[in-house]
This record gives structure tokens, sequence and C-alpha cells, in this order.
């Protein structure tokens, strides 16, 4: 009678278990984007070029340092930061200045920014500088038809030339 007592015991407490997790694994719908809308990532890890240029040390300068340290150049480490502007439709949506990392800012310098944009037709230009002055260098535009729900992911790739534009 104990073992039969036990499994009705067991299932009373089981049932009630299995229905919540039931419920929960499909309630309350959880969407990414709302229906109507599309996501636009923004997301890179780029090093920049140097902050400046190469100099060659005089034989006075060689002379001074220790027989293992003579290197003719004398280069600095620090990178340029890279200034980062997207445009969508005419309006600047997102400009970020994001600085190398590293403790001697010598490192690659990371992006990401994640916006929801209205479902359609857009233009989106996306501008890259990753030089100390001057213009952007790496510019790409893009007539794109973003469906509810989807997801566009702008990735750089300077080995690919520049931007590229997945999904």
């Amino acid at each position: 009678m104990s073992q039969a007592l036990r499994l009705l015991f067991q299932l009373a407490l089981y049932v009630p278990l299995m229905a919540l997790i039931g419920y929960f694994s499909s309630q309350p719908r959880f969407t990414v984007v709302p229906g109507n809308a599309a996501l636009v990532r923004l997301s890179f890890v780029h090093a920049a070029e140097r902050l400046r240029e190469c100099r060659e040390r005089s034989p006075e300068e060689l002379a001074k340092l220790a027989p293992n340290m003579r290197a003719a150049l004398d280069c600095p480490r620090e990178r340029a930061p890279l200034h980062v502007e997207l445009e969508l439709d005419g309006v600047v949506v997102y400009r970020r200045e994001a600085r190398p990392a590293g403790v001697q800012r010598d490192g690659a310098a990371a992006v990401y920014h994640r916006m929801t944009v209205p479902a359609g037709k857009h233009r989106l230009i996306a501008r890259l500088r990753d030089r100390p002055q001057g213009d952007f260098n790496y510019v790409r535009e893009e007539a794109l038809e973003l469906a509810p729900g989807a997801s566009l992911v702008i990735d750089f790739s300077a080995a690919q030339g520049g931007f590229v534009f997945k999904g």
C-alpha cells in the first residue's frame, strides 16, 4: 500500500510541474524584433593605422642603445582611433570614435551597435576612417529591402575591401 501511495503523491506533484514547464516553454511569446521592424547590427573589430609614422634613428641614437635594442627604425606602437558613422535614409543614426585596446593603445578597436528600424526599403551608408586624419577611407552605400523580422549584420573586413552586409 505504501508503494501505491508514494506513486500517487509523485503523480500529484509531477503532473502540475510538467504542465507548468509545458506552458512556459511556449508562452509568453518572445520576439527579438517587433513584427513590423527589422534589426540592424554593426559589429566588427579592426586595428587602425599607427598614430605616427616610423622614423629612422641617427647613428648617434643607435650608439646610445644597448646592442640588442639597435633597430634602425623607431616605430611608435599607438594606433589611431576608429571613426565610424552609420547613416540611414539621409540621417546619421550612429557616430562613434572607438579607441584602440591595450595599455599601449596598440590593439584593435571593437565596435558594436544594435538598432531596430522599420521594415521596408532603406538607403544605408556605412563609413569608417582608420587613419590619424583625413576623410573616411572606407565607405559603402547600399539600397536595401528589409523584411519584417529580418536581421542585417554589417561587418568590416579590410581584406574584402571594407564593409560587408550580411543577411
